[in-house]
């Protein structure tokens, strides 16, 4: 299943340096797992933002709750999904 994935992070300011640059490094690594995994297919920066847009491909709804709430700045997300599929006018021969 495929789900777009919008993510707007606010580590609030009074947050530590050292803490914040912690939970980024984490972040990080976990994202790129998920990527070589193919999990987390795509991941674009928002241009002037703190955010991105990504696209998950996943067996359910359940296993993007739990990737997405196992992101280490999940406590300073926020998130919005949508589910994707097929366009008829697609010349793509998948999904891919």
């Amino acid at each position: 299943m495929l789900f777009k994935v919008e993510m707007t992070i606010n580590i609030p300011l009074d947050m530590p340096k050292a803490t914040a640059d912690k939970i980024k490094a984490e972040e990080k690594a976990y994202s790129q797992a998920l990527q070589e995994q193919g999990k987390w297919r795509h991941i674009w920066r928002v241009a002037g933002s703190y955010a991105n847009v990504s696209i998950f491909d996943v067996e359910s709804n359940e296993e993007l709750h739990n990737l997405l709430s196992g992101l280490p700045l999940y406590p300073y997300m926020e998130i919005s999904v949508a589910p994707l599929c097929r366009h008829p006018s697609s010349i793509q021969s998948d999904d891919r």
